[in-house]
């Protein structure tokens, strides 16, 4: 008997883990499993790659073994809530293989798909349904689907979900669900206002953490650059140059900055594909099969696909800009070092980046080590009373034109573009007019 039969999981599902490979559960699994097998509602955090899907999926899947019959028309019997198009699918991939040969059925709704097709594929109603809120609300409102049977609730990846604004739409989603269910919400982090959502949706909660929030995984390598934001093009080159053979992940902050570095990428000889809001589902499904194939050795993404990437093979990822949310650092260098292989995470800091750096260091509870340059002056707030002093300050980071030391070298460039959340800082020494501001 092994660990997961001693939880108390059926034995069909136990014989399908063990035929993929699976024997071991995962701290994260052997801790939530028991009390969600229990009927408890559970709060669990954890750091990326650490089995969450498996966490709730197993005892969701199990409960439903336990309840013969079909799912009315239209109706839901169990509701997985995740914040992108990837992590849904990533997620109903999961869940496949664990119910093949078995009467359950798992559905996935998400945006950037036909929903004609989704509303016919909900008419028999589903076992599961993976779904994103706002296709969610949309077929809500068209009355494709009900959620008066729901007797299960997951809500993956919360705090994303709250970094992107559904915190309206998951309320609405909660009123429209009977009183009575279980609900399971899991984290990688726990912001704040996590503690008011949790308060709303999960009744007593168990709450099961595994490892500090805001902690990388322990087999990523992490270091960062000192650099000017002009610089920082040429440097990623260099760096992409010592391990073309290998796969790597580069997050920018916004669409039209994904597409720009794309392109220099691509004319530097590399095999690279971009991934972001913009982009229809199915030219993001066909990037991540090429990438995960290995046809593609580069990706450029937005946080968009922070939590929704989950390729073991990922040996470097690259913030080329750092993010405004410290909490999506710890999500991005969670892309790579998966599965228990090694893996490297790479951070660019320009001038106007300081205070995204100090707050990640802060959220993370270490000093990142420095690969090159000098930590730059953290820039004044834009909003405070003028120094006096008669014109511009320089960063410590190099010389006249802005740039680090060593390969941080360069000349300053203009004001980046705006993302999502908080004004971005103000460079020292002029700069160019910024970009319009893209939602990722």
């Amino acid at each position: 008997m092994n660990l997961f039969e001693e939880m108390g999981l059926p034995g069909p599902l136990v014989k399908k883990l063990a035929l993929m490979g699976i024997t071991e559960p995962t701290p994260i699994q052997t801790h939530a499993i028991p009390f969600a097998l229990d009927g408890e509602d559970v709060m669990g955090l954890a750091q990326t790659g650490t089995g969450k899907t498996a966490a709730f999926g197993l005892p969701l899947l199990a409960k439903l073994m336990e309840e013969p019959g079909k799912p009315a028309p239209k109706a839901v019997r169990s509701l997985i809530l995740a914040p992108t198009r990837e992590l849904a699918g990533q997620i109903r991939d999961t869940l496949l293989p664990l119910v093949k040969d078995t009467p359950i059925k798992v559905a996935l709704v998400v945006g950037g798909a036909s929903i004609g097709a989704q509303i016919k594929r909900m008419q028999m109603g589903t076992d599961v349904l993976v779904a994103t809120p706002g296709r969610l609300l949309d077929l809500l409102d068209r009355r494709a689907l009900s959620l008066s049977d729901t007797r299960f609730l997951v809500l993956d990846e919360a705090d994303q979900m709250l970094d992107l604004g559904f915190i309206h739409a998951l309320r609405k989603i909660a009123g429209l669900l009977p009183s009575t269910r279980q609900t399971m919400l899991f984290s990688a982090t726990m912001p704040k206002q996590m503690e008011e959502i949790a308060g709303s949706y999960l009744t007593h909660p168990k709450r099961v953490q595994v490892s500090p929030p805001g902690k990388a995984a322990d087999k990523v390598t992490q270091g960062v650059h000192f650099i000017a934001k002009a610089a920082k093009g040429d440097l990623l080159v260099e760096l992409l140059d010592k391990h073309r053979e290998e796969l790597a992940l580069v997050f920018a902050r916004t669409k039209h900055g994904s597409d720009k570095l794309a392109r220099k990428l691509e004319q530097a000889g590399y095999a690279v594909a971009a991934i972001h809001g913009n982009k229809s589902q199915g030219q993001r499904e066909r990037a991540l099969r090429a990438f995960r194939d290995g046809e593609v050795r580069v990706l450029v993404a937005t946080d968009v696909a922070a939590r929704g990437l989950d390729i073991p093979d990922v040996k470097h990822v690259y913030n080329f800009d750092l993010p405004n949310v410290p909490e999506n650092y710890v999500h991005r260098i969670g892309r790579t070092a998966r599965a228990g292989r090694d893996g490297a995470a790479v951070a660019f800091c320009a001038p106007d980046e300081m205070g995204e750096l100090k707050d990640i260091q802060k959220v993370m509870k270490m000093t990142i080590p420095v690969l090159s340059g000098r930590a730059w002056e953290e820039l004044p707030d834009p909003k405070a009373a003028p120094s006096g002093r008669g014109g511009p300050r320089r960063g410590r980071g190099g010389a006249k034109g802005g740039g680090g030391q060593g390969q941080a070298h360069g000349h300053g460039a203009g004001q980046p573009d705006q993302a999502q959340g908080r004004p971005r800082r103000r460079r020292r020494g002029g700069g160019g007019g910024g970009a319009r501001k893209q939602a990722a």
